[in-house]
């Protein structure tokens, strides 16, 4: 079953993951609210019938004062065809390095860690490490070294330190959860720090 989105959000929280500020909107003055507060935000149609939300085209980018009715009753119509759903308003990510954290339950091997680069070129490029939980700080270093885009991801200390960091919480969250598959993609990286955009926990 997949999780409700803010119960995701509330479970990396607990484990010190930070996410983007994000908001469900169920009519234009919330909207209007959340765009004065933001400036420039995401709209996302959240629906199980859709798990790939920018494939379905449940995602609207750049959505700000100007153009927030518009877009939302955009997204209100494409989203009739997999209702039931909701509307879920981002904060717009600053830029960065996009990266997957990902995981599952394997039947021989029990739960999986993976990292990749994240967005469209983790599919493109098939570039990726996989472990077995629990992982160390040597196994997820190793990972990160696993990688063709090692030069991408960690270009510089503090990028490699922060992706550490969010593969050992990860990997613990894994474990001590029932949780079948999880997607965090993209996770926005920065030299200052980063953002998970895209959560998806299946239980």
């Amino acid at each position: 079953m997949l999780l409700e989105y803010m119960k995701a959000k509330k479970l990396l929280e607990k484990y010190g993951i930070a996410s983007i500020e994000s908001a469900y909107i169920d009519n234009v003055d919330e909207l209007k609210e959340f765009v004065d507060k933001n400036q420039n935000i995401v709209l996302k149609a959240i629906s199980e019938k859709a798990l790939h939300k920018s494939k379905s085209g449940l995602v609207m980018l750049n959505v700000n004062k100007e153009n927030a009715i518009s877009r939302y009753n955009e997204l209100l119509k494409r989203a009739k065809a997999y209702a039931p759903f909701k509307i879920l308003a981002q904060k717009m990510a600053s830029p960065g390095i996009e990266v997957i954290i990902g995981g599952r339950e394997d039947a021989q091997f029990g739960k999986l860690i993976l990292i990749g680069l994240g967005g469209v070129f983790v599919e493109a490029f098939k570039d990726f490490s996989l472990r077995i939980c629990p992982i160390e700080r040597y196994d997820a270093e190793k990972m990160l070294t696993e990688l063709k885009s090692k030069d991408v991801i960690t270009y510089n200390g503090k990028a490699s330190k922060t992706l550490i960091d969010l593969l050992l919480r990860v990997s613990k969250m894994l474990e001590e959860n029932d949780i079948k598959e999880l997607d965090l993609n993209p996770i926005i990286i920065r030299e200052n720090g980063y953002d998970a955009v895209d959560l998806r926990i299946i239980e």
